[in-house]
């Protein structure tokens, strides 16, 4: 399948360079790290929530979980993960459970955790089940930085 095609659109607008990896076919974001040789830290993942104002994207590494008492008291709002059916209507041109970490390409809020700060290198799915985007981690900054920054994730 290759990357997305909003994804691929979204980088090329904002003019980020970036390379794809592709590996077999893996059910999980921590498959896809292992099969790609890829530290958890340095993957992005994606969790789709729903609040009472909408959707949003909750990035983290593929390493953590979220820490929801935490971020509900950091985002002021109630908030819980959208179940498949949502998540498959935003993100129409990706294969379920595999949605980029960059959900402004689909034109939703996103908070992303602190820890990904300052990582050299970032990877996060590329809509499929079957590759990589890798980005340097400056790019990554640049793109998250209409995002809220909140510290979220606990580690396993």
């Amino acid at each position: 399948m290759g990357i997305a095609i909003t994804l691929a659109r979204y980088l090329a607008e904002q003019g980020v360079k970036y390379d794809v990896v592709e590996h077999p076919h893996t059910a999980t974001a921590l498959d896809s790290a292992k099969t790609s040789h890829v530290s958890l830290d340095r993957l992005a993942k994606a969790v789709v929530l729903k609040g009472d104002d909408g959707f949003m994207v909750a990035v983290l590494p593929a390493s953590g979980h979220i820490q929801f008492g935490q971020l509900r008291k950091k985002l002021g709002a109630e908030v819980d993960m959208a179940n498949e059916e949502q998540i498959e209507a935003l993100f129409h041109d990706c294969e379920p459970g595999a949605v980029p970490a960059l959900g402004a390409a689909y034109g939703l809020k996103v908070v992303v955790d602190d820890s990904l700060a300052g990582a050299p290198e970032i990877y996060l799915e590329g809509g499929d089940h079957a590759s990589l985007v890798h980005l340097s981690g400056s790019a990554f900054q640049n793109l998250m930085a209409g995002a809220r920054h909140e510290r979220f994730a606990e580690a396993p």
